[in-house]
């Protein structure tokens, strides 16, 4: 265990850090946020937006609620609502503000644009629509650097990646053997980590799927992986021999053996981490309940120093994180959660902050940090090419919008082909569950099909009349 009374923790700058609730007008009440029990946060932040996935009857939906607009959110208040089965997870656009990734039960992973000021009514229409998985889609992940390069993870074990220029995946990396629990980028995106429902935590190469490293997760089951920012270093949460929280920092040149473990508590949540590449924090945050510690992370031994705890008795769901650049500089925030609370329809802001007397702007806690820029474009980095992310200065506090603008690809329905397999054939259902999803889908496209066949019906009886009126009509004479 790493104890408090170390000198390195005595030293840290961070060793003051403490979490301060919003207050209550400033908050979201009244939201329906959804009861799905999938392990993810079922909410995403920006400098604009607040996105949260709710309950709805039949279909799945999220609202997108524009950041200043707290307060109590009305019942009938308009949501984003085309999916046909619950929404297991939703991103950001890192680069275009108004873009934002959905995946869902129904198979498909859509891409909406959010007006200006946000929705006035209901959103049914998505800008795309991504059809290339056979199974419910749990996770989606922008890529850091690039744009319009999208990642998604469904319950046929495969990570797709689409290039959205042309609204088609193009490339598929296909080894694992159970469902992918958790994707994490590198800092320029050039190596992608899971973990995996067959307790394997994997360093995969995206563009060529090759698995650089693997480690077979005995004693540690792991749940949730991230990248430690430029550390060479992966830090994993997941479950002891003991069923103790327990968390595990790993070299990812060299998975044979974690370089520590550490037991937590005796909780059953999961454990959500976060990293600060730009202070070298971790939090780790509890699933259900309502803690949230945090720790400094070197490259030296101890590696992993305790700072401190936020406690609150209501617990979480789920957490949206804002972007650096959204940050109050002057109030010297260095992170600032989203805090899902489903009993009391709630979420409630929670911002970290270091304790600081003076007014000015504090250089050594915001170094230069990734911007809303991309360095490369999806042919570029898909033809090899990787570069860090463009670095911008949060000195004169966050006024740039991006400039950046979604153009969705024309796109007509054909079979969707990666590595020579078409993701588009009939897959057998594995649960009754799909079975039905998938008999009533059928049932609807047979109906769509034979109310198109009878439209045609009449219209070939329309042209035979107007033919026969033709040929009888005097001026043929």
């Amino acid at each position: 265990m790493t104890m408090s009374w170390r000198p390195q923790y005595r030293s840290s700058k961070f060793r003051n850090v403490y979490g301060k609730v919003a207050n209550r007008e400033h908050c979201f009440d009244g939201i329906p946020i959804t009861k799905n029990v999938h392990d993810n946060h079922f909410c995403a932040v920006n400098t604009r937006f607040l996105a949260i996935v709710t309950e709805s009857a039949g279909g799945g939906s999220f609202l997108v609620i524009p950041l200043e607009q707290t307060g109590r959110i009305e019942p009938n208040y308009p949501k984003v609502c085309g999916h046909q089965g619950n929404v297991l997870d939703i991103k950001w656009n890192p680069f275009i503000d108004n873009i934002i990734a959905s995946c869902s039960e129904d198979t498909s992973v859509r891409i909406w644009e959010i007006p200006e000021g946000g929705l006035k009514r209901n959103m049914t229409e998505a800008l795309l629509e991504l059809h290339g998985h056979s199974r419910r889609v749990g996770l989606v992940e922008w890529h850091p650097t690039t744009n319009n390069i999208l990642f998604s993870a469904g319950y046929d074990y495969k990570v797709l990646i689409w290039n959205l220029d042309v609204g088609e995946p193009v490339k598929m990396i296909d080894c694992h053997t159970d469902v992918i629990l958790c994707m994490s980028f590198n800092t320029d995106g050039s190596l992608l980590t899971t973990t995996c429902k067959d307790k394997k935590l994997r360093v995969i190469e995206p563009r060529s799927g090759r698995v650089l490293q693997e480690a077979n997760c005995k004693n540690h089951r792991v749940n949730r992986v991230v990248f430690l920012g430029n550390m060479k270093r992966l830090l994993t949460t997941g479950v002891s021999r003991w069923n103790t929280r327990q968390i595990a920092l790993w070299d990812q040149e060299d998975l044979s053996m974690p370089l520590i473990e550490e037991e937590i508590d005796g909780l059953s949540g999961l454990l959500f981490p976060f990293y600060d590449a730009d202070t070298h924090m971790l939090y780790l945050a509890g699933k259900g309940d309502g803690n949230i510690r945090y720790y400094e992370i070197s490259t030296e031994k101890p590696y992993l120093s305790y700072l401190m705890e936020f406690r609150s008795p209501a617990p979480q769901k789920g957490l949206g994180v804002m972007p650096k650049h959204g940050l109050d500089v002057s109030a010297c925030e260095v992170f600032r959660f989203y805090k899902l609370v489903t009993l009391k329809g709630l979420i409630e802001p929670i911002s970290m902050i270091v304790p600081r007397r003076s007014d000015s702007y504090q250089e050594d806690i915001y170094p230069m940090t990734p911007g809303t820029e991309p360095a490369l474009t999806p042919d570029e980095w898909l033809g090899g090419i990787n570069r860090d992310p463009v670095l911008m200065s949060l000195k004169e506090g966050y006024k740039k919008s991006s400039k950046m603008v979604f153009k969705a690809p024309i796109k007509e329905k054909k079979s969707v082909v990666v590595n020579g397999i078409d993701l588009l054939e009939n897959v057998p259902p594995r649960t009754e569950n799909e079975l039905l999803r998938m008999f009533f889908r059928q049932q609807d496209e047979i109906r769509r099909l034979k109310e198109e066949l009878a439209q045609k019906d009449i219209r070939i009886r329309q042209l035979q009349l107007e033919l026969k009126n033709l040929r009888n009509s005097p001026k043929n004479c």
